[in-house]
């Protein structure tokens, strides 16, 4: 995977890797990295890309999607989704810049 500006670092994730895991029950072994599924979302967030716009170096569109719906859904209205609290984690810790927007 190519390094681009929206990616974080292995490091970053590290922090943030076990809400991302631990969201939902695993019940067969993950077809791709979720560093580079979290990359991608990342660069479509960044980028405002189609999501079939995704480059071909990230996983495939569909899969980056659908790991968007699950991450970006809220239990509630007023609660944040999984992937605002990561962002803003992300943020707090000075990791992200803040042009990414949901």
């Amino acid at each position: 995977m190519k390094n681009y500006p929206s990616n974080i670092t292995r490091q970053q994730f590290e922090l943030i890797r076990p809400a991302l895991e631990n969201f939902r029950k695993r019940t067969k072994p993950r077809k791709y990295d979720l560093y580079e599924v979290f990359c991608a979302v990342l660069y479509v967030l960044k980028t405002g890309c189609q999501r079939r716009q995704v480059p071909g170096d990230f996983p495939e569109w569909r899969s980056v999607y659908n790991y968007y719906k699950i991450w970006s859904t809220k239990a509630e209205p007023t609660a944040d989704s999984l992937l605002e609290q990561v962002l803003k984690k992300l943020s707090l810790l000075g990791e992200l810049t803040k042009d990414v927007q949901l």
